[in-house]
C-alpha cells in the first residue's frame, strides 16, 4: 500500500528553521516527483514546491512559490528513500499544516505545484512560527 510519511514540524521562533521529511514507501517504481504543500486555517492548500527527480541528483528539476524563493530548499536523499524541505528563516505567514504528495509514476515527469498534478498524500505535518 502507499504511503507517504512527514515528520519534522514543530514550534520555531521567527527568523529559525526546521527540515521537514517525506518518507514515499509501498511504489513498485518511483514516485519521480515530490510536491510539498500547505494549508493554514481558513486558506485554500497552496503548493509550497516540488521535485522531479532524475537519474543523477544534479539533473532534477525544482520549483518553489514565490513567497518562499531563497528560504525554502527542497532535496532528496537516495540513501534513505527521503526527500527534504529545508525550511530558513521562518515567518509566521509559513505556519501551516504542511503535506507532501507524490505523482503517479505512470506519468509524465512534471514538477508542478498544482495539487491535482498529485495523486498520492500524506497526513500532514504541523509548522508554528511564533515568538
Amino acid at each position: 500500500q502507499v504511503q507517504l510519511v512527514e515528520s519534522g514540524g514543530g514550534l520555531v521562533q521567527p527568523g529559525g528553521s526546521l527540515r521537514l521529511s517525506c518518507a514515499p514507501s509501498g511504489f513498485t517504481r518511483g514516485p519521480y516527483v515530490i510536491g510539498w504543500f500547505r494549508q493554514a486555517p481558513g486558506k485554500e492548500r497552496e503548493g509550497v514546491s516540488c521535485i522531479s527527480m532524475r537519474p543523477t541528483t544534479t539533473d532534477d528539476v525544482t520549483d518553489y512559490v514565490v513567497s518562499v524563493r531563497g528560504r525554502f530548499t527542497i532535496s532528496r536523499d537516495d540513501a534513505n528513500n527521503t526527500v527534504y524541505l529545508q525550511m530558513n528563516s521562518l515567518k509566521p505567514e509559513d505556519t501551516a499544516l504542511y503535506y507532501c504528495a507524490a505523482r503517479s509514476p505512470l506519468l509524465l515527469r512534471r514538477c508542478a505545484l498544482g495539487a491535482s498534478e498529485y495523486d498520492y498524500w500524506g497526513q500532514g505535518t504541523q509548522v508554528t512560527v511564533s515568538s
